[in-house]
Formats: C-alpha cells, structure tokens, sequence
C-alpha cells in the first residue's frame, strides 16, 4: 500500500493547555500520519479557524482556562465548520453523548496511545503512511494487542484510585455519624466532601496523565533503556520538586524566585554557587510553576552533560526583567566558560519542551547556540504568568 506523496496529510488542531499533554497529543497525530496544529486555549483555537480552512480535526482537552472551555469550542466548530471531525479528551469529567456535538467522540485521560491512533485514522483517513522500526515493531508483538506494559500500568493505578476514594467517601461518613452531626450539616459536609474528592480525582488523573506522558516522550527519543530511565527519573523528580513547592502554598500564587532555585538547586553541588539568579520575584501561577520547573530541570541536565556545568569553571547566569509599562516579562538563561557550543543535529524532547513553554505562556523563546556558550531567551506577557485559571 502507498500514498500519493503530491497529497499532504491531514492536519489535526490540537487544543491542551498542559505543556507536557499537549506535546504528547502531537506524538499521538503525528504516529497516526497526520500533521499537528497546536493552540493552548479555546480563543487561539477559533483564531487559527477562521485564519485557515485546510483542518479536519479538532483535538480538545475540556478543562481549559479562556473564554470558553474544550466542550463549548467543540459546539462553536461543529456549528461553525460541521465538516471537521471532533475528539474530546478529559481526565474529571466525562459528558454524554447528548452533551457532545454529534459525531464527536470522547476519551478519558490518561489516553491510550494504540486505540486513539486508529481512531484518529478511522475518523479522518488512513495518514501518511509512516516507517515503523523494527524493535517497535518486536515491542508491539511481545505486548498483548492494544496494551502496553505502561497502560497496563496506568490501569491499574487508576483502579488503586477509584477503589481509594470509594473507600474515603465510607470512612468520612462513618466519622460524621460517629460524631453526631445532624441531616443538614451532613447533606452540606457530603457536599464539601465530593467537591473534595472530585478535585483530587482531578489532579491525580491529570498527574497521572501527565507521568504517561513523560514517560513516553523519554524513551521515544531513548538511545538505549538506560538513558530512558535517567531521563525517565529526572524529570519525574522535577515534577515532584514543583508540586511540593505549590504544596507549601496550597496551589495558590508561588514564589518565582523560588521555583528557579528549587530547580537549580540539585544541580548545584554543596551550595558551589554556579548559579546567578537575579531579578524582582512576582507570584506565579501553578500551571507556570510546573512549565517552569520542567524547563529548567531540561536547561539543568543538558549544560551538566553538555554546558557549562560538564566543566569545573562553567557557570549560568539566570536574570529576568519586568518591563511595568509593556508588563511583559524578559528571562536569559547565559552559560559561560563551558566548552565550545554546537547546535545539535536533532530536535529532542527537551528541545521541543523549551519551545512550547513559550507558546503555553502566550510568549517567545529563542535559543541560541553561541559558540561561547548556550543562551536561552523567554519574553512573555506577565499576565500569563499570573493571571488565574
């Protein structure tokens, strides 16, 4: 079988407002032979549509900060350009078919990556049809069909979830009878409590989601089992290190200051000062907080291999300014007296990261590859920073 290489694939606008599940989302089209189109909200996505009209399929995350959320853009497409097929992914909440656009079609987080690519070609087409290598193709084969041992995995953790919540919901009940409170302070205290166990269902699914992603993206681009398990470990940290963070915060505003040094503290060794971290700190939202520390944990891993760091003198400079007029925010990330710096040959998942960061923040990210050391540049509208989502 073969393709008509004069006809380019279909093109798939992917709509996720999470940094690391929207770079998963474009591995899932692009395995299914189509080309991604990225949007971080529901208002960029309707600006791309009506800018362009060679998109088949909308691919939208329902939990989204903006004007509107996944499900109603989903209704303005489908009553706008009923031509484009519609997928709708979540990890809380799961809408009927009467609440969805007719034809759509819905899927839990965390997504599974075998059955989302055939629908995706069921729905739009077969792709472009792609070269699979040869150890994927032994990895499918000693896997049972449709299941991946990280699927399994992740099945199996979300069955561990639901069974602890149902068990919660049974204990917080039997603790307000023990202490005797009355019909209607229970009806009220049942309330609180599944609003509760409905936001920790939340960000647990999301975490979780979140976890599959990481992983995945890792060992795709792994030259061998043990570099995928570092890359694997350290950015699982990193994700840890910005979750106790908003923990101390209650997932309220934090520091920026902070979440630059808990990010480059680890790769500090016994307070040696390698890093200079200068500018005005500013309370930042948790969605920035956790891009950030991804970021920066990529930034850390790649000057200590590579950088600066992989020698005694190197040093980074870290320094951002806040422009009070424009309230645009301007952060450089400098490494100096590092080893003679090339550009690599292949665009890695941490490359990819860095950029996105810059459109999940509604902003720029320039990375130059000096020869006297590597400079990351991100200039972002202070807003995306702190506003609410």
């Amino acid at each position: 079988m073969s393709t008509d290489p004069s006809e380019a694939p279909p093109n798939v606008l992917i709509v996720e407002d999470e940094m690391v599940l929207r770079m998963r989302a474009v591995d899932i089209v692009e395995d299914a032979g189509f080309t991604p189109v990225e949007a971080v909200n529901a208002d960029e996505a309707l600006a791309i549509l009506e800018s362009r009209s060679d998109i088949s399929l909308l691919f939208t995350d329902i939990q989204m900060p903006g004007s509107i959320d996944g499900l109603k853009l989903a209704h303005a497409v489908h009553k706008r350009w009923p031509a484009i097929k519609i997928v709708l992914v979540s990890g809380q909440v799961r809408p009927t078919a009467a609440e969805r656009p007719a034809d759509s079609r819905f899927f839990g987080k965390p997504l599974e990556v075998e059955q989302m690519i055939s629908e995706l070609q069921e729905m739009v087409g077969a792709g472009a049809l792609k070269i699979v290598p040869n150890n994927a193709v032994t990895q499918a084969v000693s896997a049972p069909r449709g299941h991946t041992p990280s699927q399994e995995v992740l099945s199996a953790e979300n069955d561990s979830l639901r069974l602890l919540l149902e068990q919660a919901s049974i204990d917080a009940k039997a603790l307000l009878a023990q202490a005797g409170i009355d019909a209607k302070e229970r009806e009220a205290a049942d309330k609180l409590q599944k609003l509760i166990l409905d936001e920790l269902h939340h960000r647990i699914k999301n975490s979780l989601a979140t976890v599959s992603a990481i992983a995945s993206q890792s060992l795709r681009n792994a030259t061998s089992i043990a570099h995928g398990k570092q890359a694997i470990e350290g950015r699982l940290v990193a994700l840890g290190r910005a979750h106790d963070l908003l923990m101390q915060v209650s997932w309220a505003s934090a520091s920026l200051v902070q979440t630059v040094r808990s990010a480059t503290e680890p790769y500090d060794s016994a307070g040696a000062g390698r890093f200079s971290i200068k500018g005005r700190d500013t309370g930042i939202t948790s969605g920035a907080v956790i891009a950030l520390a991804m970021t920066f944990n990529e930034l850390c891993t790649n000057t200590t291999k590579f950088g600066a760091l992989s020698v005694p003198a190197g040093h980074v400079e870290i320094a951002w300014t806040i422009d009070d007029e424009t309230q645009r925010l301007r952060l450089t990330w400098t490494e100096i007296g590092g080893p003679p710096v090339e550009a690599p040959t292949r665009r890695s998942f941490g490359t990819r990261m860095m950029g996105s960061l810059g459109q999940q923040l509604s902003g720029e990210v320039q990375l130059d590859y000096e020869p006297s050391g590597f400079v990351y540049t991100l200039d972002v509208p202070l807003s995306a920073l702190t506003a609410k989502s």
